[in-house]
């Protein structure tokens, strides 16, 4: 095209050895406005100028002027206002010549490839309204045929065969009442949740003692109060914190929600045609106005974690996706608001762990209220039991639930050998109407689940020197630990004192501790003696609870003054003799009271920690070694 452009300006005698004079310079100018004409058309050319803001200069007498114009209107652009000199015309003309021809060139690569596009259109015309017909069969037949519906068939015979609901959907309390052994727990949940603005809510406890059954049936209590924020229709959302897993690019995220971009397996077959991405919302959205229970929650990879605290801030999960385009007119109005507002999730979090606290997301922790579940008092076990037994439609013997109550701490398990007996005293006797469950099936239970009994022996109402009973804590389970001690003369100034090695290093260092006080109230130096301390059984002693115990045991043997075994002693010593603080002090309590203790020794500063609804065991606080030797020796 440029080639034919120089062939007509050859012919009008302005190209080849132009000369630079005024009068064959006016003539190109000319020459290229004509070329415009004819290109454009003459109406056209003068709404562009006009536009351009180069009418004048177009219609101007100047040949600076008129080259200016014509400048303006081939490059398009309005805001070139500079004249060029004489000297500078001729090069402005050369490129002027140059972005003509490429306009024309262009015009014409258009013109050619449109009559191809029709010349192809019109040789598929065919083929298109065959393809349009074939779909509109598609779409009135459906996707149906012979193989499909004989599928279906399949599948609606499989749903009308059923088993009975499993034992544990009959057995899961519906009431507040039905939960057993968390009063104080059960309140306070309820206390969280009753209110204009319930709180989000950490519960924390042994496994198997009702948390998620109290979360339950807490939420349709409240549903009923006056003052609640929760609907009828509220939703109750469960999942196990263990089973989330996500991938980082939130390709899927079932807690948050996620995007499936037109890339990946999934988008909708017409979005993904477009190039459209599809939100998924996630369990937070399905939650939105009620609860969402996540079990199990510090086990929660603490990525996610970090994720779901953004969503408890907003009160909506917000999606991205570098396949959203705004502007696209071809998005769907749904999909434009979640990727604009985010999908709505204004729900109340309930999260259940065995864990610490200390062990969970410090951030997650403040944003929530904590709640502890305690574990099942015998007592409690034998409830459940009896319960149970009545939901099952069962007759127990009497000694029933208080076997079972030997064996286990926790209502899941408990329930557990109660449908075991109940299975085995049917297989026994299939022909009984009323189902009547025995010691013996108990029993016989729990020997093929080789389950040995939670507490081996109680504790005894007598006396021993050097022997003194502890208290420990693993978990949310408190347990007593038997502390034993002898004496030995030895040379003078080269005694030595041996502890378990399994015990710790903060246990040991309670010895040494014990012999700094022990000195302080005999006089006698433990150097001039072997000391040997024994924890029976070798368990570890994580930090310095033991301290009390360690030292009345050592004073015992060394004085062979008797010890009163239904006593137990927890609280730190320092080489003062003043009984410090430690932690674990409910669950201490109960592990005394599992094994019948009578009466537990603790620090006088955790006495904020002992409950006042406690009973059935004597608490006494104790600020110094003096104040606990006048409980526990025989006096």
């Amino acid at each position: 095209m440029k080639g034919i452009l120089t062939k007509w300006l050859n012919q009008t005698n302005l190209h080849g050895d132009r000369l630079h004079d005024e009068e064959e310079l006016s003539r190109e100018v000319e020459a290229l406005y004509v070329l415009l004409s004819n290109y454009y058309g003459t109406d056209k050319l003068v709404l562009k100028a006009s536009r351009l803001e180069a009418l004048k200069l177009m219609r101007s007498g100047e040949l600076a002027e008129r080259v200016a114009g014509l400048r303006k209107i081939v490059a398009d652009d309005p805001t070139d206002q500079t004249l060029p000199t004489m000297q500078e015309i001729p090069r402005l003309l050369e490129e002027i010549e140059e972005q003509i021809a490429d306009i024309i060139a262009r015009r014409a690569v258009e013109e050619r490839l449109e009559r191809v596009v029709s010349k192809k259109i019109q040789e598929r015309h065919e083929d298109y309204v065959k393809e349009i017909k074939l779909n509109v069969l598609k779409e009135t037949a459906g996707p149906e045929n012979a193989q499909t519906l004989k599928k279906l068939a399949v599948l609606e015979k499989m749903n009308t065969i059923s088993l009975k609901r499993s034992a544990f959907d009959v057995l899961r309390p519906r009431t507040v009442e039905e939960i057993a052994g968390q009063e104080n727990a059960v309140q306070a949940l309820l206390a969280k949740l009753a209110t204009p603005y319930p709180q989000h809510i950490l519960i924390y406890g042994p496994p198997g003692v009702g948390k998620t059954s109290a979360a339950r049936v807490a939420l349709e209590m409240v549903k009923n109060l006056p003052c609640s924020p929760f609907t009828k229709n509220a939703p109750f959302i469960e999942v196990d914190g263990t089973t989330l897993r996500w991938d980082p690019r939130d390709v899927t995220n079932p807690l948050l929600g996620s995007v499936h971009d037109p890339i990946y397996q999934g988008a909708k077959h017409d979005l993904a045609d477009t190039g459209i991405p599809e939100p998924k919302m996630g369990l937070v959205s399905d939650a939105h106005g009620g609860i969402l229970f996540i079990d199990e929650i510090g086990e929660m990879d603490p990525l996610l974690q970090n994720k779901l605290l953004k969503v408890l801030e907003d009160k909506r999960a917000f999606f991205d996706s570098s396949y959203y385009d705004p502007s696209n007119g071809q998005v769907p109005q749904w999909i434009k608001k979640l990727f604009d507002e985010g999908a709505p999730a204004d729900f109340v979090l309930i999260g259940a762990t065995t864990r610490d606290p200390a062990e969970l997301n410090p951030a997650l922790r403040s944003r929530c209220s904590e709640v502890f579940f305690v574990p099942l008092e015998p007592k409690d076990v034998q409830h459940i039991i009896r319960q149970a037994g009545q939901k099952l439609g069962v007759r127990l013997d009497d000694n029933v639930p208080e076997i079972i109550s030997e064996y286990v701490i926790e209502g899941r398990k408990a329930n557990s050998i109660l449908t075991d007996a109940y299975g085995l005293a049917r297989y026994r006797n299939p022909d009984q109407e009323e189902v009547r469950v025995t010691c013996e099936d108990v029993y016989e239970v729990l020997r093929s689940a080789r389950l040995t009994p939670f507490i081996f022996r109680k504790v005894q109402s007598n006396l021993e020197v050097g022997r003194v009973l502890g208290l420990g804590v693993s978990g949310f389970l408190g347990s007593v630990l038997e502390i034993e001690a002898i004496t030995f003369p030895g040379q003078n100034g080269k005694g030595t004192i041996r502890f378990n090695e399994t015990a710790g290093s903060m246990a040991r260092d309670a010895v040494f501790n014990a012999a700094a006080v022990i000195r302080a109230l005999t006089g006698e130096d433990l150097r001039n003696y072997d000391v040997h301390v024994n924890v029976i059984g070798g368990g570890k002693i994580d930090g310095p609870s033991a301290g009390l115990a360690t030292t009345l045991a050592i004073y015992s043997a060394l004085k062979k003054q008797p010890l009163r075994q239904d006593v137990a002693v927890t609280g730190e010593i320092s080489i003062q003799g003043k009984v410090k603080p430690v932690g674990g002090i409910y669950e201490k309590i109960f592990g005394a009271k599992q094994v019948e203790v009578r009466k537990v020794l603790i620090p006088l500063e955790n006495m904020a920690d002992v409950p006042q609804s406690l009973q059935g065991i004597e608490v006494v606080a104790v600020s110094t070694i003096e104040e606990a030797m006048s409980h526990v020796f025989d006096v």
